[in-house]
């Protein structure tokens, strides 16, 4: 299991958020993740999702339903395609998008992104680091993050950030 602890600007409380993969072939698994809010003590959102990968493509797709704080039902409709574009695979372009839409089929929120990502393997010893720099079309907002070893920072040009750190 994948846990992390993670805190925001927008926030009062540290969350700490859980995620599983339960396989079901060799390009296919059931995604589970859970974030706790330790303020009020109990969960922000669950989701379960399955998600195929395409490796001959670089992409996935994947699909489930969302239960957030508000005790809304939504399902999720989520895909990702990647451009290597260094023969090492580090430097690379992703295209992703996301739709949410509420059980009654009225309320739909779309998200989708463009992003340059670069790893950088042994920055210093025993140190890799990644940083990304993209565009959400949607809501026409830049945003960067820089991620080392367990440490995320994301920072977008509204202000918002937020910090990460992998268990």
């Amino acid at each position: 299991m994948e846990t992390s602890i993670r805190y925001g600007g927008d926030s009062k409380a540290l969350r700490i958020h859980a995620k599983e993969k339960f396989p079901i072939d060799s390009n296919t698994h059931l995604q589970v993740r859970g974030e706790l809010d330790t303020r009020t003590g109990s969960p922000s959102y669950l989701d379960a999702m399955i998600r195929h990968f395409y490796p001959n493509l670089l992409g996935s797709l994947g699909v489930g339903l969302q239960y957030d704080k508000y005790e809304k039902l939504r399902y999720i409709v989520h895909g990702k395609k990647t451009f290597p574009l260094t023969t090492d695979g580090l430097l690379r372009f992703n295209i992703k998008g996301r739709c949410d839409i509420d059980k009654e089929f009225r309320q739909r929120k779309s998200r989708g992104a463009a992003e340059f990502t670069w790893g950088i393997l042994n920055f210093q010893r025993d140190q890799d680091i990644r940083l990304k720099i993209g565009y959400e079309i949607f809501d026409k907002v830049p945003y960067f993050q820089a991620r080392e070893n367990n440490w995320t920072l994301n920072l977008d040009v509204n202000g918002r950030w937020n910090v990460r750190y992998d268990l």
